[in-house]
């Protein structure tokens, strides 16, 4: 299973996001990738292997933006290479992805021939171009979402940046698990809490069939259809041991709560 984080709010957002995925580090995983948006400009960066590698890569270089997104890879589709890694662009968007995209072969065959060029092997870049094609055609980035998630079929938790959309996140999740921190004037954005639990405690959990959209410091989550759900969030006082057990009282009971999703990405 990947790890993902993203974050919108007032702080430089490349730091944040290393030290969210380094949190996660426990889950496993083969590459990694960040991408921060700042003035209209996504700068990506990706490395095969560990964090590490990826701090060589982004050490020095300037990556401004106060909106970001970040992920850890482990290979499905396609081997643990660079080109594979997340986040993947198409176009003005980037996008990081857990999950299986069981049609992918066909959307990928529909793309070419509307004249796309992938440049991984994984399902995840299907994903992208297929929203970017939405947004070519003049719907809105939250739209072009939505109406591209319509089309998939498998599991999926992404989360999203666009030129066209400085200072928004859009995420969505269905079969993956997938949160929203929210804290002050801050928002994070996770596929497990133990990566944004020091940052905030109050926790929204998506379900599946939700897309949420951070922007102007405020939040929006809708379904597929674009109806507005209204959503608490949750106060979580675990500890970091328990954070690291996810709220199981050992990580036994973690693992078996967690191998059907473990046996989905298998197949």
């Amino acid at each position: 299973m990947c790890g993902i984080v993203g974050y919108v709010g007032e702080q430089q957002a490349s730091p944040l996001l290393m030290d969210s995925l380094k949190r996660l580090e426990y889950r496993g995983y083969d590459s990694a990738g960040i991408a921060t948006l700042h003035e209209e400009n996504i700068t990506v960066w990706r490395s095969s292997g560990k964090l590490t590698n990826l701090q060589n890569v982004i050490a020095g270089a300037p990556m401004p933006g106060t909106v970001g997104i970040g992920h850890t890879r482990w290979a499905t589709h396609g081997e643990p290479t660079e080109a594979n890694a997340h986040p993947h662009r198409s176009g003005h968007l980037v996008l990081v992805h857990n999950g299986i995209i069981e049609n992918y072969v066909e959307l990928k065959h529909d793309l070419a021939g509307d004249g796309y060029e992938f440049q991984s092997e994984t399902d995840s870049e299907v994903v992208a171009h297929l929203i970017h094609r939405w947004m070519a055609k003049g719907h809105a980035f939250q739209e072009s979402v939505r109406l591209g998630l319509k089309d998939l079929a498998g599991s999926y938790a992404i989360v999203l940046l666009s030129e066209d959309a400085p200072g928004m996140l859009v995420a969505a999740r269905a079969g993956c698990p997938l949160v929203v921190g929210l804290g002050d004037g801050d928002f994070f954005i996770a596929s497990d809490i133990p990566a944004i639990l020091h940052h905030t405690r109050k926790i929204i959990f998506l379900d599946d069939g939700e897309t949420c959209t951070v922007a102007n410091n405020q939040i929006t989550i809708t379904d597929l259809d674009g109806i507005t759900r209204e959503k608490t969030p949750t106060h979580i006082d675990w500890t970091p041991g328990m954070a690291e057990k996810e709220g199981y009282r050992h990580f036994m009971l973690k693992e078996i709560h967690e191998q059907p999703q473990v046996v989905l990405h298998t197949l």
